[in-house]
């Protein structure tokens, strides 16, 4: 995902800026596929982390618990970098599907063959669907990192894929009346350089192959989770996002006392929600691209908080409830 006004900022000019303005950038070219290789892993580089004290207990969050997420996150974490078509990309999917088969989710997977500019890349979304007798409500996040020497994406990636693991925990045991489907994208980050042909693979094609199946139109809206486990977490509002959605997602922060973190300020960012906008699907991106460690190798599990994750997949259950209640 990238900030619009600055997509095509240079990478070192981009990284440069990273502590003062590291929200205004969302693309940099990463080296090959092969850069893997001299990943170090993070529990050799930070010390071991626990969950926050101050966790919200789960039966003040819906049931939702942020200490659960986190533990997926340091999982996440420890199958190193995960680029598109690595190797440690198919653990992390395996890691995935054992989990939500655990959870009694239904699951399908789409493997396809992304064509990027260094060539073909393997690729896998995966799609729980629970079932209800109304529209679809779409959750998503990405589960790819960035291409970057050693970098773990404990935050970018990491983090809102743990979120919807715990949501689909829950979900899937307490179907409503409307349908909720659970994306988990690959292929979110550009190869070289962000631009509509190199980013979003994994939300183009789902966005592509509902459109030809005819399931787009029974999408009722979509919240995609993006970097949500944030120490200093705080989220504006998205500016290319549909308005109603957005209000409706921010009233109920509000309503549950999370004003302070999702804030009155805008900023406008590409995300996977582009895939689905650019189809007349209402979405809102819910992301917080202010942190100052975005695509470095600093992005690790120390930089995650359990609180942040909670509070997330807090608003996200209310937010789905309100969906339902309509």
């Amino acid at each position: 995902m990238q900030n619009s006004p600055l997509r095509r900022l240079p990478e070192l000019v981009c990284a440069a800026l990273l502590i003062v303005a590291c929200a205004g950038c969302k693309s940099n070219p990463g080296p090959s596929m092969s850069s893997t290789a001299s990943h170090v892993s993070a529990s050799a580089t930070t010390p071991p982390q626990l969950p926050d004290a101050d966790t919200p207990a789960p039966e003040k969050t819906d049931g939702f618990d942020g200490k659960l997420a986190f533990e997926h996150v340091v999982k996440l974490v420890d199958f190193g970098p995960r680029p598109s078509g690595s190797h440690a990309n198919a653990e992390m999917q395996d890691y995935i599907l054992t989990q939500l088969s655990a959870d009694a989710c239904t699951v399908e997977t789409d493997p396809f063959n992304a064509q990027t500019p260094v060539g073909i890349i393997p690729m896998k979304n995966i799609l729980v669907k629970i079932p209800g007798d109304k529209p679809v409500i779409l959750l998503g996040t990405h589960f790819d990192t960035k291409n970057i020497d050693n970098f773990v994406g404990a935050d970018d990636g990491g983090s809102s894929t743990a979120v919807m693991l715990e949501l689909a925990r829950l979900l899937c045991a307490q179907p409503g009346h409307y349908a909720v489907w659970i994306a988990f994208f690959d292929g979110e980050e550009a190869v070289q350089q962000w631009s509509d042909t190199d980013s979003r693979y994994g939300s183009r094609e789902m966005a592509a192959k509902f459109a030809l199946s005819g399931d787009l139109p029974k999408i009722k809206a979509f919240l995609l989770a993006d970097i949500v486990g944030s120490r200093l977490l705080r989220f504006k509002r998205e500016l290319n996002s549909t308005k109603a959605l957005t209000d409706m997602v921010w009233s109920t922060a509000a309503r549950l006392g999370y004003s302070a973190i999702f804030v009155n300020e805008a900023a406008a960012i590409e995300d996977d929600h582009l895939s689905f906008l650019k189809r007349g699907v209402p979405s809102v991106d819910v992301i917080d691209l202010e942190i100052p460690y975005w695509h470095t190798p600093m992005d690790t599990i120390d930089k995650i908080s359990s609180k942040s994750l909670a509070i997330t997949g807090h608003v996200f259950m209310e937010s789905v409830k309100q969906l339902q209640s309509k």
